[in-house]
């Protein structure tokens, strides 16, 4: 396992204090990265190799966002891999060591050069943890929106929101959901947070997100308006 430890900044706050949920998700990627680092691994190392780790999918649960100032500690393992895969566990907690937020992931190996998945590497072997998985919702298999759908405005892909492969970050498009959902003023569901990726959105590309109602809350299809989706979120109240 690999953790640090920081305190929620001012700019990573809402209108209400606590901590944003694209902020909370930040910290969970960091935390992979930073591991990278300490491990020798880091993005550049992929890079110059021509690969990259992708990320398929999120199941985010999510208990209490922290407030302002408050002392949060990120935690992640990888548990599984194998040639075509991997399976990462993250955690946020609070200074009790209560959870703040879990997650479970899958990721991949992307060949730059062919633009498709690839085996991966057997010094990637480094990130595996004996470690269990933590008890989240399981990974979706596929996200599938039903019904009619109502269509939030576009966003055009800008500079801010791509990450170092070039495209846009993963929890950007979770940003786009959100600001989908408010523009067609529903009430965003808290608690339940599950992503599915399927296509790169790259800078200049125009997203036109697609609003499904879903049990407990909405499905937001990030599409390039054509048939294309680059992802789904489905944003629910959790159960119980």
């Amino acid at each position: 396992m690999y953790s640090f430890s920081g305190r929620v900044r001012y700019s990573e706050c809402d209108e209400t204090g606590h901590l944003t949920l694209v902020s909370a998700m930040d910290y969970l990627q960091d935390c992979s990265t930073f591991q990278s680092q300490e491990l020798g691994m880091d993005v550049d190392g992929l890079t110059a190799r021509g690969l990259a780790w992708v990320l398929a999918s999120w199941s985010v649960e999510i208990y209490r966002l922290p407030v302002f100032g408050e002392q949060v500690t990120a935690s992640t393992w990888c548990y599984e891999m194998t040639r075509a895969h991997a399976r990462r566990s993250f955690g946020l907690s609070d200074t009790s060591g209560s959870p703040l937020v879990r997650a479970d992931s899958q990721w991949f190996v992307f060949d730059v050069a062919t633009g498709r998945a690839t085996r991966v590497p057997e010094d990637q072997r480094a990130f595996l943890a004996d470690e269990e998985r933590l008890e989240v919702a399981a990974l979706p298999r596929r996200i599938r929106p039903d019904g009619p759908a109502q269509r939030a405005p576009e966003r055009l892909v800008t500079r801010r929101d791509l990450d170092t492969n070039r495209h846009v970050n993963n929890a950007r498009y979770v940003g786009f959901a959100l600001d989908a959902l408010e523009s067609l003023g529903h009430e965003v569901a808290g608690g339940s947070l599950q992503v599915q990726y399927r296509a790169m959105a790259r800078l200049g590309d125009t997203v036109t997100p697609l609003v499904y109602p879903c049990e407990r809350g909405w499905d937001v299809d990030l599409t390039d308006g054509d048939g294309t989706t680059y992802a789904i979120v489905r944003l629910q109240q959790r159960e119980g």
